[in-house]
């Protein structure tokens, strides 16, 4: 068995790294992990605070000289923090993933640990994208977004008091939600171009608060769990 987690720089890295919060991860998927001799998980991680800061810092400084924003300049520096972020994870499971840090997802040929770790790929979309392809390579159906957001709503609800939490919803629904763009830090519950290639590939995506560490244990077991259902 083969589970895929696309893990927020939101809950990894928010500002700094979570320490605390990567203790009790770290600790729940190590448990998981020797329950099963033939478990294993792909772990993509976000860029998170550092991301954005930087990407901030950018824009400022550009805006400033009076400079071009370019899209592709942002996005590779948050990739950069998402490398940053997984080789963080990769040395905390470094006896469980025997393989160096997944940078190009279309390039890995064999799983050869317990635990495979993957970065940002290059501009255009984020790591939720690069966990569906590693999905397909891999042959598991389900991708588990994990970020600072429990369940995906009808409406972003800060600004909409009347948005509904869902339980479940269509792809053809969340993709009328999201839309079909990209651009760098886009707060969505999931990517709309990863959302494009998880429908054609037919993969269903569970979009959850990784904070909650027994909710994604339970998740991972197979069994009734907080969050939404995308497929």
């Amino acid at each position: 068995m083969i589970a895929v987690l696309s893990v927020g720089g939101s809950i990894v890295a928010p500002d700094a790294p979570d320490t605390d919060f990567l203790i009790h991860f770290s600790k729940m998927i190590r448990e998981w992990l020797s329950a099963d001799a033939a478990r294993k998980l792909i772990l993509v991680i976000g860029g998170g605070g550092p991301a954005r800061n930087y990407q901030k810092a950018y824009r400022t400084i550009a805006e400033a000289n009076c400079k071009d924003y370019s899209n592709e300049q942002a996005d590779w520096i948050g990739i950069t923090a998402t490398r940053l972020n997984a080789q963080l994870l990769k040395a905390i499971f470094s006896d469980f993933c025997r393989q160096d840090v997944v940078y190009d997802p279309t390039l890995v040929t064999e799983f050869s640990g317990r635990i495979l770790i993957a970065s940002g790929w290059k501009p255009g979309f984020s790591t939720d994208n690069d966990a569906v392809l590693l999905a397909e390579r891999f042959a598991a159906t389900t991708v588990v977004n994990l970020s600072n957001i429990e369940k995906v709503y009808t409406d972003d609800p800060r600004t909409n008091p009347d948005a509904k939490p869902l339980d479940t919803i269509s792809w053809d629904d969340f993709r009328k939600m999201v839309g079909d763009e990209w651009t760098p830090g886009k707060n969505t519950p999931f990517d709309p171009v990863a959302s494009r290639r998880a429908q054609m590939a037919g993969i269903t995506v569970i979009c959850a608060a990784g904070k909650d560490i027994e909710n994604t244990k339970a998740i991972l077991n197979g069994q009734p769990f907080k969050g939404t259902k995308i497929g």
